[in-house]
């Protein structure tokens, strides 16, 4: 950098000085800057290449390369906020997300090649824009779906709205398709898939449309009691007092109660009075349901 240069980028606008301390194991010293994140969008521009081409020359682990290399990060941070700021309003803290941008900055300066003679803010934005979406995509969901249906809902939507446009109502599964060039179960599947965007808590107040109505929540009218999971419950209590009972004894239950035939049939098969087997299913019975109840010592 020569003198004129130098001189340009010493103001209060951009605070460099030249150091040969820096000078490193290349040819030429590394520009000294005082306070990389105060330095103009222009001005990092000529010095963002100058570091690169330092970048090159030094020994990746010296101190030299580290002072380059965060030296570029910093200066370039205007980047990163301004590609954060074309997602303000998404209801995300805007520092999460200027993070997440800086990750997809680190990347572009590790993997900038200056032969490629292009400028490092268009070979960055997309690596920044890239991470920001990808923080969106694996984080905003309410329920974790797979990416390729996070980004067919993307396509869906915008399928929707050209639709809707042009025909001047909602398009049908089977338009949505012919569109996309998509079968019809994958547009199925994507929608399904969209529901998992947003949620609400069965928990959350819902208003009435007067005063007399009270306040009352979601799960008020969504969803029944399921008397299915009881019984779960019950199988699994009575599954070791069931192993319990002799061949006998079950053999009776599944008679009676799985092929449902009568006292006298089973009478008939074991060879004993309908009586008999009245008096052997009520103590079975009995049995089984003392057990459930934590009563069986009393039997």
């Amino acid at each position: 950098m020569d003198t004129a240069s130098a001189t340009a980028l010493t103001g209060p606008e951009a605070p460099v000085v030249e150091q040969s301390e820096r000078a490193g194991t290349g040819s030429g010293p590394v520009p000294a800057v005082v306070d990389p994140r105060a330095v103009a969008p222009r001005d990092a521009r000529e010095l963002s290449r100058q570091f690169f081409h330092r970048l090159q020359e030094l020994e990746e682990g010296t101190r030299e390369y580290q002072y380059a290399r965060n030296t570029l990060i910093e200066m370039n941070m205007s980047l990163v906020r301004f590609a954060a700021g074309r997602f303000r309003g998404r209801g995300d803290d805007m520092e999460d997300v200027v993070q997440t941008g800086m990750i997809g900055l680190i990347k572009a300066i590790d993997r900038f090649d200056l032969s490629r003679e292009v400028e490092f803010t268009s070979f960055a934005l997309p690596y920044v824009v890239g991470e920001i979406k990808r923080f969106f995509r694996d984080t905003t969901w309410a329920v974790h779906v797979p990416r390729r249906l996070q980004e067919l809902r993307v396509e869906l939507a915008k399928a929707r709205e050209e639709l809707s446009s042009r025909l001047d109502r909602e398009p049908t599964v089977a338009e949505l398709a012919t569109l996309m060039n998509i079968s019809e179960n994958e547009v199925v599947e994507g929608q399904i898939a969209a529901n998992g965007y947003h949620s609400a808590s069965l928990d959350a107040a819902l208003t009435g449309d007067g005063p007399e109505d009270g306040e009352a929540v979601l799960a008020d009218f969504i969803g029944v009691e399921e008397h299915g999971l009881r019984l779960v419950e019950d199988f699994h209590s009575l599954a070791p007092l069931m192993a319990g009972l002799d061949e006998r004894e079950r053999r009776i239950l599944h008679l009676r109660f799985v092929e449902e035939a009568t006292q006298a049939e089973i009478g008939e098969e074991l060879g004993c009075s309908q009586m008999h087997v009245s008096r052997l299913l009520k103590r079975i019975i009995v049995r089984l349901r003392k057990g459930m109840l934590g009563e069986l010592d009393r039997i």
